[in-house]
């Protein structure tokens, strides 16, 4: 699929299950998978048991987009990255406009660790996350599938599998039963959250 900026058509372009990526070369395009990670927002979602006691210390606050482009940023700072300086300014637009979000860990003024995504009616398409501080994206992935269950969305996307996914539950579907669940998703109607408002759990 050929990439041309725009909103409306990166949008678009999300909704029929494809997404961003830029080469080593820093040129974006559209990408697809044969198989689509998933995290599921019911009971087959678990995490490591070392992970419970950091939960219950509460050692981290949650927030969302305080501090958006330092989460681009923070997703991009590592050796081999698909996240270059125009993604980045796309991912900007669209979170001023309505449709991006960072779910973010923090440790007083310390930015953590989170999760950079887009959202769209009834899906959260992940599509990068970091930390800074042991255990940061952990427990922002654990607090965000909370929050995503809360406001009743029924797919969360991770694009592509990894072993750290794996560990949350993350499962992989085809492409042609990811579309399906993504035209399912597309039909219901979710908002994701405020500008700059601390979550309460």
């Amino acid at each position: 699929m050929e990439f041309a900026e725009g909103t409306d058509r990166i949008i678009q372009g999300y909704a029929q299950g494809y997404f961003l990526m830029a080469d080593e070369m820093g040129v974006i395009g559209w990408y697809s998978s044969r198989q689509r990670a998933l995290i599921p927002l019911d009971e087959r979602f678990h995490y490591p048991k070392s992970l419970r006691r950091i939960l219950n210390q509460k050692r981290f606050l949650v927030e969302i987009n305080r501090d958006f482009l330092g989460v681009c940023r923070g997703c991009a700072e590592r050796e081999t990255t698909w996240i270059s300086p125009q993604l980045i300014k796309i991912y900007y637009n669209l979170y001023q406009q309505g449709w991006a979000y960072s779910f973010e860990t923090w440790q007083g003024n310390e930015l953590a660790g989170g999760i950079l995504g887009i959202a769209i009616r009834g899906v959260f398409i992940g599509e990068s996350m970091f930390y800074r501080i042991p255990d940061a994206s952990k427990v922002a992935m654990v607090e965000l599938v909370k929050y995503l269950k809360k406001k009743d969305f029924v797919l969360f996307d991770a694009q592509l599998q990894n072993p750290h996914l794996e560990r949350f539950g993350a499962y992989k579907v085809s492409d042609k039963k990811y579309k399906s669940l993504l035209k399912k998703a597309l039909a219901k109607t979710c908002i994701f959250g405020d500008i700059g408002q601390p979550l309460i759990f």
